[in-house]
């Protein structure tokens, strides 16, 4: 077995493949993971989901700033001498000088089927594009973003009903099931590494807040998936009376209106073609609600019209 393994990861999507290495007995010599960010009214210190599960494991965690030409950071991690290096969704690019440093190279967990949606969110553009099939694949990490060779794909149904946490936690789940058998076939020499073919790679840009704003004229099954997509952050949203109302759940209906027209009480919004009855709601500043607790108190009432 390894006798030292370097985990680097960030949000929840990393935390039970970590768990599993720990489970499996694996020697996680140390986690890095982004630092912790300060909340917007500055009164708190959120430290990543990976953090807080690998302060509760008594691991050595590592959190620079970045990686970069950090002399520090690359003097301190070649001292460990690691195995093998882990990478699930770590949040920065790993710069060239640190791929060298472990003796089997540096692993990717993505969350895709490479070479499809290679970058920062994967499930998100795969959710918003309206495909049928997502999945895990396991790589070697390069210089060039997500185009290592692969090593073990697993691929995954998607509906239109799945939204990016419900699609995150199975693959992550999946994640966990698979990780043990890749480290076993490194590490006897069984894996086999095959290239990708990078002239079909497609690339998931990291989402932008202002892609969230919801156009009414939209396919109404594009907005869910815009909706679905989005959940639960940043969130597909639009604006009334200057206040952010973020919408997310929708079920699509067969109501037809003038895009953006409110066409009942139950809170259905024609689109560009047929519409969607909005299920959960959250108006800025306050709680989520459900649709009909949300109407009893909204100005937003049917025959309204939407900007």
């Amino acid at each position: 077995m390894f006798k030292k393994i370097v985990f680097m990861g960030t949000p929840n999507f990393s935390v039970s493949i970590l768990e599993a290495l720990i489970k499996n007995k694996y020697p996680i010599c140390a986690v890095y993971t982004q630092p912790p960010q300060q909340s917007m009214r500055g009164q708190k210190i959120n430290k990543s989901p990976l953090h807080k599960f690998a302060e509760k494991q008594n691991l050595n965690i590592r959190n620079p700033n970045f990686l970069n030409n950090n002399k520090e950071e690359l003097k301190y991690f070649k001292s460990l001498k690691a195995d093998i290096v882990i990478v699930v969704a770590y949040g920065q690019l790993i710069p060239k000088e640190f791929l060298y440093l472990s003796r089997h190279g540096f692993i990717n967990i993505h969350a895709s089927l490479l070479p499809k949606w290679r970058g920062a969110a994967p499930i998100q553009r795969a959710i918003m594009n309206l495909d049928k099939m997502t999945g895990i694949s396991v790589m070697k990490i390069v210089e060039k973003l997500d185009a290592g060779p692969i090593m073990f794909k697993k691929e995954m149904k998607l509906t239109n009903k799945m939204n990016t946490e419900e699609v995150s936690n199975q693959l992550s789940k999946i994640g966990s099931e698979i990780i043990s058998n890749c480290l076993n076939l490194i590490e006897t020499g069984k894996a086999k590494f095959v290239e990708q073919d990078h002239g079909k790679a497609t690339y998931a840009k990291k989402i932008n807040k202002d892609e969230g704003k919801i156009i009414w004229k939209e396919d109404a099954q594009k907005i869910i998936a815009k909706i679905n997509g989005l959940y639960p952050n940043p969130g597909a949203w639009f604006l009334f009376q200057g206040e952010r109302y973020k919408v997310l759940k929708a079920t699509l209906s067969d109501l037809k209106g003038q895009p953006g027209t409110v066409l009942d009480t139950n809170l259905t919004i024609a689109c560009g073609n047929k519409s969607i009855t909005i299920q959960e709601i959250q108006r800025q500043g306050k709680s989520k609600q459900k649709a009909a607790e949300f109407l009893l108190g909204s100005k937003i009432k049917k025959d309204l019209l939407l900007s």
